[in-house]
């Protein structure tokens, strides 16, 4: 071609038939060709096999290698059941049909080709040639053991690369002995092959596609359980902004009103009531400007300040009237807590019983609320629905159990939730609190 020339575009067929090519030879002839893949142990992770224990369960995870070896040993069998031929013969035919076979548990593509080359030579050892032209019996057991166990080791692709070379020496060699009597058993051996290798990639392309809707549903159950526990923590920060708001103001109001109850203060300490009033202030502004970031545009700042452990009752007496037996027991000397755990102690009551009337409707719930040194402890239990063949069960969004494990991990706390013995479902939680309680102030503005 004159050096400027174009080039002459290809036609589709073309390049079809070259990427054939080029896909036969890296996968039977370069990449792939005599590769060492030893077969792996089973994860014995099936229906039969996680039913087994202890050593024979370890036995089971070796079943694909001796399944291997057993169409091996029934392919030799086939090969060497002759009367007619002599015992030295029948041994080298039986091995001829045993050695592919068992070369597929390390070199896959390399058994192929040596199947391949022992069919025509048991043919000329055997000298049968009237019986059967070109597979022998054991040449024919051993070559679909062959293909069928290189399919599942392999790919679609790769197989039917294979077949394809097996169609092409069976014309050869019916071409070659045309003109004689022989009866070719080409056909008997493609059209099973065409079957297995079928059944094997309905079966390989079914349980890729299982694996690959198993991936996608791990990755959007993390995906939503990571949505669920930003939904949680946004909501735990727009509860807790009434409360620092409020301890905030308390700081800023004090600070700026103390100056005047010390007669003739000294200006040291003028400025250092301002320096405080003014990053409080600065403290809540900067707290503003975060909570609007995480707050929903539709989202409305309640009007009545946050629960806590005193409204217990009310909360109670709302759950009796939407159907649910509940009971509440407190043990301990009562006392006020920091707010931030006093709200989160209701939140996670609150969430406790929502998911009793939620999952388990018409059953009976019990409140524990213990004060003990050094913290407050919590425990919700629900019984079993009475008629669960009467009563359906009403599904959550399922943000329950991951808010209440936030509201406790915020406060170092520790939690455990897990169906009762009885059929029911507990939660406990235990909230830590300092046990050095700031004294809190009175109305006349005195400490008690």
């Amino acid at each position: 071609m004159p050096p400027g020339a174009a080039t002459k575009p290809r036609s589709p067929e073309y390049r079809l038939a070259v990427d054939a090519l080029r896909g036969l030879r890296q996968e039977l002839f370069l990449h792939d060709a005599f590769a060492y893949r030893p077969l792996p142990r089973s994860t014995a992770q099936g229906p039969l096999t996680r039913r087994l224990k202890g050593r024979a369960r370890e036995y089971a995870a070796w079943t694909p290698h001796a399944l291997i070896v057993a169409a091996g040993l029934l392919a030799m069998f086939i090969a060497s059941d002759n009367a007619i031929r002599g015992a030295g013969t029948n041994t080298i035919l039986g091995l001829l049909a045993l050695l592919p076979v068992l070369l597929t548990l390390v070199r896959p593509v390399g058994a192929f080709w040596v199947s391949m080359v022992a069919t025509p030579v048991g043919t000329m050892l055997a000298n049968e040639w009237d019986d059967s032209w070109p597979w022998l019996a054991g040449s024919f057991a051993c070559h679909l053991f062959v293909l069928t166990i290189v399919a599942i080791r392999t790919r679609p692709r790769t197989a039917a690369w294979m077949w394809a070379l097996t169609a092409v020496y069976g014309f050869i060699a019916g071409s070659v002995a045309g003109g004689r009597s022989f009866r070719s058993d080409t056909a008997e051996v493609l059209f099973s092959s065409a079957l297995v290798l079928l059944g094997v990639a309905v079966w390989q392309i079914r349980r890729e596609a299982r694996q690959e809707v198993t991936a996608q549903l791990t990755v959007t159950a993390h995906e939503r359980s990571r949505r669920t526990l930003l939904e949680e923590r946004t909501t735990i920060a727009r509860e807790l902004h009434d409360v620092v708001a409020h301890h905030m103001s308390v700081v800023a109001i004090q600070a700026e009103a103390a100056p005047y109850r010390v007669e003739n203060p000294p200006p040291e300490l003028e400025r250092a009531f301002v320096t405080i009033r003014e990053n409080a202030v600065a403290a809540l502004t900067e707290l503003r400007r975060v909570l609007g970031v995480v707050r929903a545009e539709d989202y409305e700042a309640p009007d009545a300040p946050q629960p806590t452990l005193a409204d217990m009752d009310a909360l109670l007496a709302n759950v009796r009237d939407a159907g649910l037996s509940v009971d509440k027991a407190v043990t301990g000397a009562v006392r006020e807590l920091p707010q931030g755990v006093e709200l989160s102690a209701y939140r996670i009551v609150q969430e406790a019983l929502s998911n009793t009337l939620r999952h388990a409707p018409g059953a009976s719930a019990r409140v524990e609320i213990g004060y003990v040194l050094g913290g407050l402890g919590l425990r919700i239990v629900n019984g079993p629905m009475p008629e669960p063949s009467l009563v359906k069960p009403s599904p959550g969004a399922g943000h329950g159990i991951t808010g209440m494990r936030e509201r406790v991990s915020m406060l170092n706390g520790e939690m455990t939730s897990a169906p009762a013995d009885d059929g029911g479902y507990e939660v406990t939680v235990f909230l830590p609190v300092p046990s050095a309680v700031e004294p809190v102030p009175s109305a006349s503005g005195g400490d008690v």
